[in-house]
């Protein structure tokens, strides 16, 4: 027989507590977030995750299924911190200086965690697609785009079109930069803010406004 878990994650888990078990999957995702940083995608087996986490393998096959069940909850848990960190950003006042500074907060979310960037982007785990459904729930974390695109709309800042259509366009311009600056071809953040910045531009019913400033 094995060593058994310690009580507080393996007792709490078997209880069925919701709070417990709620507080044990996040331990499970923080673990598996800071190998993925710290140790690259090859870290994420299950039994070091276990090791590391304090609890048996059957615990993490109960939780997420599989290997690929706790690969999608990693890409889902990556879209969500980027989520907090744009919710984070104070409001303006004007919902074009909003997102505006929506920008810089969507490059530090990036840089700040590179395992979870990776995961999210990069197709960092070999063999892993996110399904459908975790697609769906990834861009909707990002949803807050849309919602400022909207207000910037409605405020007469940008043409009038779906907001998805310019959150695409502004996405696709700061990924594109981050990429080159993830691999070495930017030193800094100047580009990506050129990009995004001229992204919104392309939008504006004044380019005079403060997207040009």
């Amino acid at each position: 027989m094995g060593t058994p878990a310690p009580l507080g994650l393996q007792g709490a888990y078997t209880r069925g507590h919701r709070s417990n078990y709620d507080e044990l999957r996040t331990r499970l995702l923080d673990v598996a977030g800071r190998l993925l940083d710290t140790a690259g995608p090859e870290s994420l087996t299950v039994r070091r995750i276990a090791a590391e986490a304090g609890c048996t393998t059957q615990v993490i096959y109960t939780m997420f299924g599989s290997n690929e069940g706790l690969a999608e909850a990693l890409y889902l848990e990556g879209f969500e911190r980027f989520r907090r960190r744009l919710e984070a950003v104070p409001d303006r006042g004007d919902p074009l200086e909003h997102l505006i500074a929506l920008g810089p907060a969507y490059r530090e979310a990036a840089l700040s965690e590179p395992g979870y960037y990776s995961l999210m982007f990069e197709r960092a785990i070999p063999g892993f697609t996110p399904s459908e459904r975790a697609r769906t729930l990834a861009r909707a974390a990002l949803n807050i785009v849309d919602r400022v695109i909207a207000d910037c709309i409605s405020a007469g800042h940008l043409v009038p079109t779906q907001p998805r259509r310019i959150a695409d366009a502004v996405w696709a311009a700061a990924q594109g930069a981050l990429s080159l600056e993830r691999a070495g071809h930017l030193q800094d953040g100047t580009t990506y803010e050129t990009v995004t910045t001229a992204a919104v531009r392309r939008f504006l019913t004044d380019p005079g406004s403060a997207a040009s400033r």
